[in-house]
């Protein structure tokens, strides 16, 4: 059986008759005291709010978890890096 996160992972966007594009979202959290923009293709918002599901916590709240651990670096690097390593780890189990 999939993990629920990694539904829709087979999917890919369709060729146009140009390159492949992915429409970006640009949402706005709040991180402690701090409001911040994050920047980050539809296919990772939707697998980050499936982990923050599967994991029983608040989307904003993972986000933080994600920004104090990160090691430089952009956060939507950072958040972009986390949900690939959680994939591979799904997929490895």
């Amino acid at each position: 059986m999939a993990h629920p996160f990694l539904t829709g992972i087979i999917a890919r966007p369709r060729r146009m008759d140009g390159p492949m594009k992915s429409a970006v979202a640009k949402r706005s959290v709040t991180i402690g005291p701090h409001k911040t923009s994050i920047s980050l293709e539809d296919a990772f918002w939707t697998d980050l709010r499936k982990i923050a599901h599967a994991r029983g916590c608040a989307l904003h709240n993972l986000i933080a978890e994600i920004d104090s651990s990160r090691k430089g670096g952009n956060l939507s690097s950072a958040i972009r890096v986390f949900v690939l390593e959680q994939l591979r780890a799904r997929s490895n189990s």
